[in-house]
């Protein structure tokens, strides 16, 4: 990998893989289901979104590393079949299992590309400066304001992990 900056980004995404284990960690199918604030997600909910996400991360980043510029679709969870299929579906865990995995697997892929292809463009109708640094590095802040409300669903659920 050419760049500190993308080190550090990909490291940050196998930190936050970590932080949504921990926060999913111990509890069973119905608590992880369970809204502890009314009209929000559940953990099991935002495990899914979380996950989902990154699914279509990982096709815009194929898309940018083989299409010269490709059109970029925004993503909008509500009306997503297959976010909508995730939540009903069960067990949580293993969709914790299918979240780690494929994260391993992009941090991996994400460690092999060179500078050139962390900076392979695509358009993208609300940035108008897009290329795959800038939306792996919007992955890992997006991801991160939805580690911070797993925290926030967890904390009334009990003593949180170490």
């Amino acid at each position: 990998m050419a760049h500190d900056l993308h080190r550090r980004i990909v490291s940050r995404l196998g930190e936050q893989a970590h932080d949504v284990r921990r926060l999913t960690s111990g509890l069973d199918e119905e608590t992880l289901s369970k809204r502890t604030m009314p009209g929000k997600w559940s953990l099991k909910e935002i495990l899914c979104h979380l996950w989902r996400v990154q699914q279509i991360f990982e096709e815009r980043i194929r898309a940018m590393l083989a299409q010269d510029n490709p059109a970029v679709v925004p993503y909008d969870p509500e009306g997503d079949p297959e976010f909508d299929k995730l939540v009903a579906a069960s067990p949580c865990q293993d969709f914790l299992a299918g979240f780690l995995a494929d994260r391993e697997r992009l941090a991996a892929a994400l460690e092999s590309l060179s500078a050139a292809e962390w900076h392979r463009p695509g358009r993208h109708p609300e940035f108008p400066q897009y290329d795959l640094h800038f939306q792996v590095e919007y992955m890992q802040y997006h991801e991160a304001h939805h580690i911070y409300q797993m925290f926030q669903r967890r904390a009334p659920l009990g003593r949180l992990p170490h």
